[in-house]
């Protein structure tokens, strides 16, 4: 339930910060979401880690993936709030997508103990 209410109030914050909202609760929402996307895309990666590493792990990705895409958009002088939620989004869209390709499936992965 608490997973649904994040994923809900991350989700307001892209829209408002993409419909350039004036609404107060833009900046907190909109920082939420910039958490919780790229840390949800790579604790996905993270599976065999116990939750507290998985967590710490997840938030740590999440601010370098943050910070990369902050940085790039600088050096390109390519600076816009948009485009730096667009990428963000992107990025951590591809790596969740990209989950499914890494793990071995069937019997053989079972026999080798993955």
């Amino acid at each position: 339930m608490l997973a649904g209410a994040v994923t809900a109030a991350a989700g307001t914050g892209l829209v408002l910060a993409l419909i350039d909202s004036s609404s107060p609760l833009r900046g907190p929402l909109t920082l939420l979401f910039l958490l919780a996307a790229p840390a949800a895309a790579v604790a996905a990666w993270l599976r065999g880690l116990d939750p507290f590493g998985r967590v710490l792990a997840s938030l740590a990705g999440a601010v370098v993936l943050d910070m990369t895409v902050a940085q790039a958009m600088l050096a390109l002088h390519r600076w816009s709030v948009h485009g730096g939620i667009v990428a963000v989004t992107v990025v951590s869209t591809l790596v969740l997508l990209l989950v499914p390709l890494r793990r071995p499936r069937g019997r053989a992965a079972r026999r080798q103990g993955v």
